[in-house]
């Protein structure tokens, strides 16, 4: 069975940092693209960052280029989500996800099939 698991939600001030881990268990995820997303009350679930199996290749949503850097292990089945210059505007529930497709990597949420729970982050003034 599959499980993804996310941590290191929380509360930080505005202009703080935060870095999310993801752990995946269940099968080897080394030849599939991982991602995290996000979604804020009474908003639509938005993509944040991707990236491919081998960190070749990485997306960002453009609300969070320049300050959110995603990064992986695979040694680890592990993918991280560092997170500068946290904004009011970041707060959400942030997800991660396995890619669909075996070498595959993109930013839509239906290329990708296992998920976490969520991580609650919350960005004070």
């Amino acid at each position: 069975q599959v499980q993804v698991v996310e941590s290191g939600g929380g509360l930080v001030q505005a202009g703080g940092s935060l870095r999310l881990s993801c752990a995946a268990s269940g099968r080897t995820f080394s030849s599939y693209a991982m991602g995290w997303f996000r979604q804020a009350p009474g908003k639509e679930r938005e993509s944040v960052a991707a990236i491919s199996w081998n960190s070749g290749v990485t997306y960002y949503a453009d609300s969070v280029k320049g300050r959110f850097t995603i990064s992986r292990d695979n040694a680890k089945n592990a993918v991280y989500l560092q997170m500068n210059s946290l904004k009011l505007e970041d707060t959400a529930v942030y997800y991660c996800a396995v890619g669909r497709l075996r070498f595959g990597v993109s930013l839509r949420a239906p290329d990708f099939d296992h998920w976490g729970q969520g991580t609650q982050v919350t960005v004070s003034s």
